[in-house]
């Protein structure tokens, strides 16, 4: 004797939330992340569009699985990989992706030096996305057209075919400056039909960028003392300013620079015993010892137009 089933004739969509376990995801992004409040804003939309997706398959009503493909644009340092990484988790949560991790690539992750080297770099790449999120970062330097001998077209082309075959079972996130990307976009019009939400990722405030130190510091047991604090203010109105700013990756340079100077100034004028405040306290003349305040530039680990000098330091 067979069994009747019949789809479920309503649904609590506030339980739904609570048991996909979308809203822990949320709430980390809250924690974790200072800011970005138009960010957690599409989030939040496209966390409610794939919840309502999922209760009418429940339902039994016609439905197409939406596109999730993706592109995060923004300048460094805005939070384009941590909200990557959250992504992949959130669609995990909700069935959208078997596995939930992700793989980060550039270009040279992807495109070969030689004929026949870019087709198994890229598919050995997307293996390992498969059933994870993709993301590629400053996806725009795939695509030289001005050189001839240039190998990214056929990683497109191989991606493009991926993207609309295997979306099922893979995410694609495209990030970089959004000058840049606008231009890629227009330049592969095969991209832009498959990518369904730009998310645009704004500049930290300076008030954000405090926020995101004291953060940095407290994970790390260390704190800014009043003059560290008023330092570091003026540091950020200043670095701004300078080429290749990179919101909290500079703020992070920073702090690492003012804490080496701080071990610095301790082993070399401290006459006495230290105790742990001593040793857990960035101050004023640690912060301002940057050639910032002296209308120098600073540059920051992994910028295109780092020197460095013989011990290895940023000159």
């Amino acid at each position: 004797m067979s069994v009747e089933t019949s789809n479920p004739q309503t649904v609590d969509l506030a339980a739904t939330y609570e048991s996909s376990g979308v809203a822990e995801v949320l709430r980390e992004l809250d924690e974790e992340l200072i800011g970005l409040a138009p960010v957690k804003q599409r989030i939040r939309e496209t966390s409610a569009l794939l919840l309502v997706e999922r209760a009418r398959s429940d339902m039994g009503l016609s439905h197409e699985s939406p596109t999730l493909h993706m592109s995060f644009s923004g300048n460094p340092g805005t939070g384009k990989t941590t909200v990557a990484l959250k992504m992949a988790g959130l669609l995990h949560r909700l069935g959208y992706v078997r596995k939930g991790h992700l793989v980060s690539v550039t270009r040279d992750d992807l495109v070969g030096q030689y004929i026949g080297h870019t087709a198994p770099k890229t598919k050995e790449v997307l293996k390992k996305a498969m059933g994870g999120v993709l993301f590629i970062d400053e996806a725009y330097y795939l695509y030289r057209p001005d050189n001839e001998r240039d190998y990214g077209q056929e990683a497109i082309e191989i991606l493009l075919q991926v993207m609309e075959n295997n979306r099922d079972d893979l995410v694609v996130i495209l990030a970089g400056y959004a000058d840049r990307m606008d231009k890629f976009f227009s330049a592969n019009p095969g991209f832009r039909s498959r990518i369904a939400h730009h998310i645009e990722f704004p500049d930290y405030t300076d008030t954000e960028l405090a926020e995101i130190a004291t953060s940095m510091l407290k994970t790390q047991n260390y704190q800014l003392d009043d003059s560290g604090a008023k330092a570091l203010e003026e540091y950020v109105a200043l670095r701004r300013n300078q080429p290749h700013f990179a919101n909290a990756r500079s703020i992070r340079n920073a702090l690492d620079r003012a804490r080496l100077r701080q071990a610095n100034r301790l082993f070399e004028h401290s006459s006495g015993p230290l105790d742990a405040v001593d040793l857990s306290t960035i101050t004023g003349e640690d912060v301002r010892a940057s050639r910032v305040f002296q209308g120098g530039l600073e540059v920051d680990r992994g910028s295109p137009d780092e020197v460095v000098d013989q011990a290895g330091e940023p000159m």
